[in-house]
């Protein structure tokens, strides 16, 4: 499921931001981190951290749904990662945090490192969970990351008609399910993940949010160039059997 608590800031003129606080409210005499999740998946990514008694004792956690997710909503239809990482600053400037810790997922890590250029001042440090920081391009191939393109460029060519009663289809829930989580969910989790799919993506406008939310991924501008200016401590978390980005680039 999506975010059920939403909030307005101001950027291109006025988004709608998923999110979710632990404790429901922001307790500034304990750190914060803010969490980013994957593709297609929503707050609900972090369910087992939200749930962990002694980690929301110890910390505040604030998980957004970036744009193109969940229960977040924006007035024009094109964007593109950087705006999702000013979003998640002004999320935190809508609760009063001024500074924090920020942990990313695949494309959650590509938008932790942007917040951290946009704001060094604000963000303390870094956790990158199998991401790059490169474009989709010829090096990364090179490095042993997978080819996107041919995969999902069809999807993406197929989401630029006009479908009201659009749904996004069973292929690509099974792609998000076995790419994003390594095939290594249960029955219930897969069940779980491809209703939320169905939901957040429906109507002519989940058409456009999954649309624009695949352009972002496959169009994304690398860091490379940009990466000496992250001032704070990185600590990058990479599996070495995973699909998409291999470990070679934490390297």
């Amino acid at each position: 499921m999506a975010s059920s608590t939403t909030m307005k800031v101001p950027h291109l003129g006025g988004i709608v931001a998923g999110y979710r606080l632990s404790t429901n409210e922001y307790d500034p005499s304990k750190p914060t981190c803010v969490l980013i999740n994957s593709m297609c998946t929503t707050v609900m990514l972090f369910e087992e951290q939200f749930s962990n008694v002694n980690l929301t004792r110890a910390t505040n956690l604030l998980a957004i749904e970036p744009l193109g997710h969940g229960a977040t909503g924006c007035p024009i239809e094109h964007f593109t990662f950087w705006d999702s990482a000013i979003v998640a600053l002004q999320v935190m400037d809508k609760l009063g945090i001024d500074k924090a810790f920020a942990a990313g997922t695949s494309q959650g890590g590509w938008i932790i490192v942007r917040m951290a250029l946009l704001a060094p001042e604000r963000i303390l440090g870094l956790m990158p969970l199998g991401s790059s920081m490169d474009s989709e391009s010829e090096d990364s191939r090179t490095k042993g990351a997978w080819d996107p393109i041919p995969m999902l460029k069809p999807f993406y060519e197929k989401w630029c008609i006009s479908t009201p009663d659009f749904t996004v289809d069973d292929v690509w829930c099974s792609l998000v399910i076995e790419l994003g989580f390594s095939g290594k969910l249960s029955e219930d989790e897969v069940d779980f993940w491809r209703s939320t799919m169905k939901n957040v993506y429906r109507g002519d406008a989940g058409r456009k949010k999954i649309r624009m939310a695949l352009a972002c991924l496959l169009e994304r501008d690398g860091l490379f160039m940009r990466l000496r200016d992250v001032q704070c401590p990185v600590y990058w978390l990479q599996a070495s059997t995973t699909t998409l980005n291999c470990w070679t680039f934490s390297e």
